[in-house]
């Protein structure tokens, strides 16, 4: 390996520890910032102050910031998916479900990554394998909500409904990022980060004005300190790391980030916020995260008949 390429090889390892780790902790400082902020004013407040606070810190530092207005669009479209459409709804799913479960949910996502990523390729086919992890995850989700469907628990219909809001943000999540790895922009990650964490919050912030929430916010320590934390931990770090990430290393690997959020997420909810454990969750869990690791690992059948594995192994990124 040269000289040059062993620095970028760390800076992988240090990008996908902080989306590990950093946004497993933010389904936490979420919850906490909802219990008194209404998900539209959270995602408001926390987007536009980060996206105002990555901008001025890349013009402070020499960047060009501006960005053409063809380019301004595809930055908000990828802004409103990945911030409003999925972030914003995550908050909104989190005030009818526990953290934990929430996301658990969202460890389908690596599953719509790769169902979208075929189906722009029509040519492409999963293999046996693929197609067995894509079924095992409809179980894993179906052992989830069995409680539920059963009705031998203490969820009711909000809290269904809560957790298909959370199905539908890990959807809109892959949908923007798979357009993160497609459409190709002379603007930097940062700054592209910075645009569409600003598109974000104006377009969270103005929607919260147009219903009211203003009115019926309570200002409170903890929300406001999630709300720094989110900023800080979840924004101006995680999230600009996962966008360097789209643009440096195969989406199937950056998707793994979906298998450790989990973890972290349960345990620190079992910690400090009363949440539990039970076995449906566990087994449902172990059920999602294998069927993920067979899709992601399973081979691609072209229409020539070539067959090419999707890219879990190390890889060495090239520069955006």
């Amino acid at each position: 390996m040269s000289t040059a390429a062993a620095p970028r090889k760390l800076h992988v390892i240090i990008a996908f520890a902080l989306v590990y780790v950093l946004w497993g902790s933010t389904y936490l400082a979420i919850r906490l910032a909802v219990d008194h902020l209404s998900p539209l004013m959270m995602g408001g407040l926390r987007f536009t102050i980060s996206g105002l606070l990555m901008l001025g810190f890349r013009a402070a530092t020499g960047h060009r910031i501006w960005v053409t207005r063809h380019e301004l669009l595809r930055l908000a479209i990828i802004g409103i998916l990945l911030l409003v459409t999925a972030n914003v709804v995550l908050g909104w799913a989190e005030t009818m479900i526990p953290t934990g479960l929430a996301a658990l949910f969202i460890a389908i996502t690596p599953l719509w990554f790769l169902m979208l990523e075929r189906l722009s390729h029509g040519r492409e086919r999963l293999s046996p394998r693929g197609l067995a992890g894509i079924f095992l995850g409809v179980i894993g989700v179906l052992i989830l909500l069995w409680p539920d469907l059963t009705g031998h628990s203490g969820f009711d219909r909000r809290q269904l409904f809560g957790a298909g809001l959370v199905l539908f943000s890990s959807f809109s999540w892959a949908s923007g990022s798979i357009l993160v790895k497609r459409w190709h922009m002379a603007v930097d990650p940062y700054t592209a980060s910075g645009w569409q964490m600003l598109v974000a919050g104006l377009v969270g912030g103005t929607l919260a004005l147009a219903a009211g929430d203003l009115h019926r916010t309570v200002w409170v320590a903890s929300s406001l300190w999630a709300i720094v934390y989110l900023v800080f931990a979840g924004s101006l770090i995680g999230y600009t790391a996962y966008v360097w990430l789209l643009k440096n290393v195969p989406i199937s690997k950056v998707s793994t980030y979906a298998y450790v959020n989990p973890i972290v997420a349960v345990i620190l909810g079992v910690l400090f916020h009363g949440e539990r454990m039970d076995g449906y969750m566990l087994a449902g869990a172990v059920v999602v995260i294998l069927s993920v690791v067979l899709v992601t690992g399973a081979k691609i059948r072209q229409a020539n008949q070539e067959t090419e594995a999707i890219e879990l192994e190390p890889v060495e990124p090239s520069g955006d």
